[in-house]
């Protein structure tokens, strides 16, 4: 299935760039969202079992791909909303972004359930490229230079992920095909040498936190989110993320299953804890509402990967964290192009008094930011409430204490920010001419974040189940 899986979109996706025809164009949209919805439910009727050697439809595969899925059905909608009201609808754009769109979900889908560090990698490239046409879709000076900005600090990163895996190998007695399957590497995880397991973890780790937002790459992917028209980077703010942590923490596991345990999660919480001031700094002064929740992804990724480093309850926060994240923030990037249609404008000076021009959009960014800033009853309370206990339980004490200050000051910093969207009159603002936004377009952001909200604090025992057997080889 993932073989016909992945021919099947490849040939849409090409077919895509190739027509120009709008109905069409459509057609082959709907047809790969019909298949990749298929092919969600197989992987969740053949959970636990490997697929086309590379593949293995595990618990956080299937966690992280039924996320994806959901997700991207919205997405392809907004898209199509975006498209048709767009100044760049035009055969040749239209065709670039839906095109790209397909590729873009069809490699996280893959990379997702990857069970082989270098099949991983090749998908990571794929997005890349994949996410680049639709960071340009707008083609001006500065699209093109978000662009090249992303695609520079991603093919850095992706070689770092090469060399590690390279460094890997030499870690290995033997070198056969599947030898860096992630199951071969626990199965050896006694054999490999750690002074080569040191540098591999290194530069994979630094690879990836291009793609999970997190320090020392986070900067590509918050000038991606700015310039990618909103559909596009709720995609990069949710489904990609989450491909940047299933490539760190499948090859965690491996690390946590050695000696090396407390060295990488030392690695880790570094990286997490500089993540989540630099994105405190940032969020204080940040006056682009874009760059505002791109900021607010890489909080959230510190918040990830530092339950990952604290261990024990914070595995299966980060998890948790990871999926939640990824619901409510991609609803808020949706809603993002509605604010931008009524005040042309992504500088929060110029953008105010929201409540009054779009009440059902308004619902939205405030629900969209309690559930964020992990007020209660967001799910996202759930998860940074488990984090914390992570930290307490590490007795981590003086950490906490300076990431409580800190999320203390993303959250002021945030709420300034929504409140005068929300109720402050913006400035140099014409009232006489809004457009009237159709209350139907917000339906898919409240069915997200109702959905954190269930799954934060009622969870079904399936989803608890899934959950634990990702992180059971970590405990």
């Amino acid at each position: 299935m993932i073989l016909f899986y992945l021919i099947s979109a490849s040939l849409l996706g090409a077919a895509l760039f190739i027509n120009r025809k709008r109905n069409v164009n459509y057609a082959l949209l709907s047809t790969f969202l019909v298949i990749q919805i298929a092919f969600t439910v197989y992987a969740c009727i053949n959970f636990n079992k490997d697929s086309a050697n590379y593949f293995t439809f595990d618990a956080l595969g299937v966690l992280m791909l039924v996320t994806a899925t959901i997700i991207s059905v919205p997405a392809a909608f907004h898209s199509y909303v975006y498209i048709e009201e767009s100044e760049e609808n035009n055969p040749r754009s239209r065709a670039t972004y839906f095109g790209a769109l397909v590729f873009l979900i069809t490699a996280v889908s893959a990379a997702y359930i990857a069970n082989h560090i270098a099949v991983v990698w090749i998908f990571t490239e794929i997005t890349t490229l994949s996410a680049s046409a639709l960071i340009y879709h707008h083609r001006n000076k500065l699209a093109l230079e978000g662009t090249w900005k992303y695609v520079f600090i991603c093919a850095i990163s992706i070689t770092f992920v090469f060399i590690g895996i390279l460094f890997l190998s030499l870690s290995l007695t033997n070198s056969d095909a599947d030898a860096l399957s992630y199951k071969n590497l626990l199965l050896h995880k006694d054999l490999l040498n750690t002074s080569w397991l040191r540098l591999a973890f290194l530069f994979v780790f630094t690879g990836f936190t291009a793609k999970l937002g997190l320090f020392p790459m986070f900067t590509a992917g918050v000038d991606a989110k700015d310039k990618a028209p909103g559909p596009a980077a709720a995609l990069l703010s949710s489904i990609i993320m989450g491909m940047g942590f299933v490539g760190i923490f499948r090859f965690y596991i491996v690390i946590a299953n050695t000696t090396l345990l407390h060295w990488a999660s030392l690695v880790v919480g570094i990286a997490a804890f500089l993540s989540l001031f630099i994105a405190t700094v940032y969020m204080i002064k940040v006056k682009n509402i874009k760059r505002m929740m791109a900021y607010s992804s890489v909080e959230h990724m510190g918040l990830v990967m530092l339950g990952v480093a604290a261990g024990g309850i914070g595995y299966y926060a980060a998890v948790l964290h990871i999926i939640l994240h990824s619901f409510v923030k991609s609803s808020l990037f949706f809603q993002y192009n509605q604010i931008y249609k009524v005040y042309k404008n992504k500088n929060i000076y110029y953008i105010g008094n929201y409540f009054q021009y779009n009440p059902t959009g308004a619902i939205v960014v405030l629900l969209a930011f309690l559930s964020v800033t992990a007020m209660p009853p967001s799910g996202l309370f759930v998860s940074e409430f488990l984090i914390f206990r992570s930290l307490f339980e590490a007795k981590q004490m003086l950490l906490l204490i300076v990431v409580l200050l800190l999320l203390t000051m993303i959250i002021w910093a945030f709420a300034k920010n929504i409140f005068k969207i929300l109720f402050i009159p913006p400035v140099n603002f014409d009232a006489t001419d809004v457009p009237r936004i159709n209350p139907w377009r917000s339906l898919s952001q409240f069915v997200l974040i109702g959905g954190a909200a269930w799954l934060g604090l009622n969870p079904p025992a399936i989803f608890v189940e899934l959950i634990n057997q990702s992180i059971a080889k970590l405990i």
